[in-house]
C-alpha cells in the first residue's frame, strides 16, 4: 500500500501521456483572440486545467486527464487518460481544436504522435514561479481571455513578491523537500518549490544539482544534514518522514522539524502556489524557533546551587544534569 501511494503521488508530481491518439481530420485553425465560438480545449495535466479556469476559459475545456480535481467543476468532465494510457476513442469523439500538454510531463515524443496525427498541441512551461505567470498570459492569449490572464498573473508575482519580502533573513535554514521515498527523490534549484523554499528563508540542500527531480541516496541527505524535512502527503495518515528517526543525529531529527504540506496543494504549479508559499514560510518561522530553544537551552547555563557542580559544554548535547559535589575536605 505504502509502494502504491508513492506511485501515485510521483505520478502526481512527474504526470506524463505517455501513448499515442488515434487518427482525426485536421481542424480549421482558429483565430485565438477572435473567437466568437470558444475553442473545445484537453488538458494533459491537471494543473493545465486549474489554470484554464484561473483565466476564465473554462468553458472551453472539454476533457481533461486523471487526477484532474481542482476546481470541482473539472470532476464532472471527462477524462481521457493517465499518465501511461491514453484513451484514444474518448479522445477523438471530444473534437478538440487543441490539447495543452505540459513541458516537463508529457513526453516530447507524445507530442510529436499527437501533431501527426493532426491535433493542436501548444506545450505549456511551469518549472519555476516565473513560467507560472507566463503560462497564464500564454493560456490567456489562446483563449481570447489575454485581460483576466495578464491580471491574474501579475496579482500571483505580487503575492509571490511579498512572501519574499516579508520572509528575508540574513541566515538561510537548511531543507530538504521529499518528493517519494522509494525511490528517494528531490527537487533541485531550478524547481519553483524550491523557489518557495529560498524565498520564505530556507536552503534547499541539493538545489545545486542538474536534474530538475533528481533521485538522491539517503547518505547524500545525511551528509547535506537538513534542519529542516518537508514532503508532501495525500492523506493525513501517510507519515513519510517518519523514517528518517532512525538517524538521531540528524539535525532535523534534533530540532523536531518534520512538516507536511497537502500534495495536490504543492504538487500543481498554479496560482494556488501562493497558498503553498505561506504554508512553508510559516513551517519555516517554527523552524527556526525550534533552533532557537535548542540553542538556549544549550548555551544558558544555570548557576550551580550549594553543594551541586553542573557539567556539560557540548551545545549540541542533552540537557545538563548535575551530581552531588564530595564530601568537605576531599
Amino acid at each position: 500500500m505504502r509502494r502504491l501511494r508513492s506511485i501515485v503521488f510521483i505520478s502526481l508530481f512527474f504526470l506524463a501521456l505517455l501513448s499515442a491518439c488515434t487518427d482525426r481530420p485536421n481542424s480549421t485553425s482558429l483565430s485565438d483572440e477572435d473567437n466568437t465560438v470558444p475553442l473545445r480545449i484537453v488538458t494533459l495535466a491537471p494543473h493545465l486545467a486549474e489554470l484554464v479556469y484561473a483565466v476564465g476559459a473554462e468553458e472551453s475545456l472539454v476533457g481533461v486527464s486523471a487526477y484532474s480535481n481542482f476546481p470541482q467543476a473539472v470532476t464532472e468532465l471527462p477524462q481521457i487518460g493517465d499518465a501511461f494510457l491514453i484513451d484514444q476513442e474518448r479522445l477523438l469523439l471530444l473534437r478538440p481544436d487543441m490539447l495543452l500538454a505540459w513541458k516537463s510531463g508529457t513526453a516530447a515524443h507524445t507530442v510529436d504522435e499527437l501533431r501527426g496525427r493532426g491535433y493542436r498541441v501548444e506545450v505549456i512551461a511551469t518549472d519555476a514561479l516565473k513560467d507560472i505567470a507566463a503560462a497564464l498570459k500564454t493560456i490567456g492569449r489562446l483563449t481570447g481571455h489575454a485581460a483576466k490572464a495578464d491580471s491574474v498573473a501579475a496579482e500571483f508575482l505580487a503575492d509571490i513578491n511579498r512572501m519574499r519580502a516579508a520572509a528575508a533573513y540574513d541566515d538561510a535554514i537548511r531543507v530538504f523537500y521529499q518528493v517519494s521515498s522509494r525511490p528517494l527523490y528531490t527537487v533541485n534549484g531550478d524547481h519553483y518549490i524550491s523557489e518557495l523554499i529560498e524565498l520564505c528563508g530556507g536552503k534547499n540542500i541539493f538545489s545545486d544539482l542538474g536534474t530538475l527531480a533528481p533521485l538522491v541516496s539517503e547518505e547524500a541527505v545525511l551528509v547535506r544534514d537538513p534542519e529542516v524535512m518537508i514532503a508532501g502527503r495525500i492523506s493525513p495518515d501517510q507519515l513519510v518522514l517518519s523514517e528518517w528517526q532512525r538517524w538521531p543525529a540528524l539535525s532535523a531529527n534534533r530540532l523536531d522539524n518534520f512538516f507536511y504540506i497537502p500534495a495536490d496543494l504543492l504538487a500543481r504549479p498554479t496560482p494556488r502556489l501562493v497558498e503553498a508559499g505561506t504554508m512553508i514560510c510559516a513551517l519555516l518561522e517554527r523552524a527556526r524557533m525550534h533552533k532557537a530553544e535548542q540553542l538556549v537551552t544549550s548555551l544558558v547555563m544555570p548557576v550551580p546551587r550549594t553543594g551541586e557542580i553542573m557539567y556539560g559544554s557540548d551545545p549540541t548535547a542533552l540537557p545538563l544534569r548535575s551530581r552531588p559535589a564530595p564530601p568537605a575536605g576531599r
